[in-house]
């Protein structure tokens, strides 16, 4: 398990841990309940490795989820052209690291205050507490939301401004249940469909035209 990843989970389960070990003067079962939640906070934070696509015109997912909508919106925020969205949903099951859709520098990014509304709506992306990211490379720049959801309240960042990231490397995470949005040049070639299951830094969701 990445260091890293573990360290954003160091409160809960140093929490778990001591109501497990209370638990136990008290009952046996209760102690297994706080330890179930030990178990399921470890495997909630991990962070597996990806094999990452070596073809410079490939676009990865840049979370783990479910395509829940592909459309065609404004974006506001940094490019302000229309753009092709992909909506993925993480669910409290799914691997909760986000990572480089593309090769290339972090022009932007922002973090916004909001709600927390159920992130399987495509509206939470206009309400709710979110950090957008700008990756730019000599092919394109595209933009990524990370959206809290009715359970996720935490986004956390890795890399900032001006970092040069290879496509797949991790540069944050939501904890427990979120969205996760990429948004596209509308010339790019979308290969995935709503109702796929993609892995982030793995799957190819969409490939740039050449310049």
């Amino acid at each position: 398990m990445r260091r890293q990843t573990l360290f954003e989970a160091r409160w809960i389960l140093a929490i778990l841990v001591f109501l497990a070990l209370v638990g136990a003067f008290f009952s046996g079962w209760i102690s297994l309940i706080f330890l179930i939640l030990i178990l399921y906070t470890l495997f909630f934070f991990r962070d597996p490795e990806r094999t990452v696509a070596a073809d410079l015109s490939a676009v990865v997912a840049a979370a783990d989820g479910l395509v829940k909508d592909i459309s065609e919106v404004e974006e506001t925020e940094v490019l302000k052209i229309k753009t092709r969205r992909i909506g993925i949903f993480l669910s409290i099951f799914d691997v909760h690291t986000n990572r480089a859709p593309i090769d290339g520098r972090i022009i932007y990014r922002q973090h916004r205050e909001g709600l927390c509304l159920d992130a399987r709506s495509p509206e939470c992306a206009e309400k709710n507490e979110a950090m957008t990211w700008a990756f730019e490379n000599p092919r394109a720049t595209l933009v990524v939301r990370q959206l809290t959801g009715a359970i996720a309240r935490r986004i956390v960042a890795w890399a900032d401004v001006g970092d040069e990231l290879k496509k797949g490397d991790r540069f944050g995470m939501i904890r427990f249940g979120s969205r996760t949005e990429v948004y596209l040049p509308l010339a790019a070639d979308v290969l995935i469909k709503v109702g796929d299951h993609v892995a982030g830094g793995s799957t190819i969701i969409a490939r740039l035209p050449s310049k």
